[in-house]
């Protein structure tokens, strides 16, 4: 009898154990992203027969737009290791100042779409002769990044940062912010080649 009472009771703490263990619900991990590391930022003098010079940093390649439609002068500044890229072109101003500057300005507001907000740092050096905006569009935007950099006289160049991936503002957040630091010491360091 002592045996039949002990499976029984076995059995009603196995039945309670299977019961409460059912009814205990569990929370799924939120998603996560890699951990990125990122080099010290270096730069060097890049100078190739152009209308400028500017410090470019040393983990980017600088190469010549291969893109049918580039005009003289335009670039790519290609960040490999990011999949990123800024595609810096460069106009002659020639009494078309506010047409370019409001293309510049119509082509970062494009992206308003999908921006969650548009922020503008206006920029200028006396001593270097240039003046900018530096445009930080934050939220899902195809471009995360745009400026320009003109002397009001003769020159104009424009950039804009792409990534070779799907947008997404907490993935690409690291990415982005490390890179705005490698434009902003660019737009510093631009000079004019007359």
């Amino acid at each position: 009898m002592k045996g039949k009472l002990n499976k029984q009771l076995g059995l009603i703490i196995a039945l309670i154990i299977i019961i409460t263990a059912c009814t205990h619900s569990t929370t799924p991990k939120p998603r996560g992203y890699f951990r990125i590391t990122f080099p010290e930022h270096e730069y060097s003098l890049y100078q190739d027969g152009k209308p400028y010079t500017f410090e470019a940093s040393k983990h980017a390649n600088v190469i010549a737009d291969p893109s049918p439609h580039a005009e003289q002068y335009w670039l790519n500044i290609r960040y490999p290791q990011h999949k990123g890229v800024i595609h810096f072109s460069y106009k002659p101003v020639e009494d078309n100042l506010a047409v370019i500057l409001e293309d510049s300005r119509g082509l970062a507001y494009k992206h308003s779409i999908k921006a969650d907000a548009i922020g503008e740092r206006v920029f200028a050096s006396d001593e270097n002769k240039t003046y900018g905006i530096l445009y930080d569009i934050k939220g899902d935007a195809a471009s995360s990044l745009q400026f320009f950099l003109t002397d009001s006289v003769k020159h104009f160049v424009r950039g804009s940062l792409y990534f070779d991936v799907i947008p997404n503002k907490d993935s690409l957040a690291p990415v982005v912010d490390f890179i705005k630091e490698d434009v902003m010491h660019l737009m510093e360091t631009l000079k004019w080649e007359d």
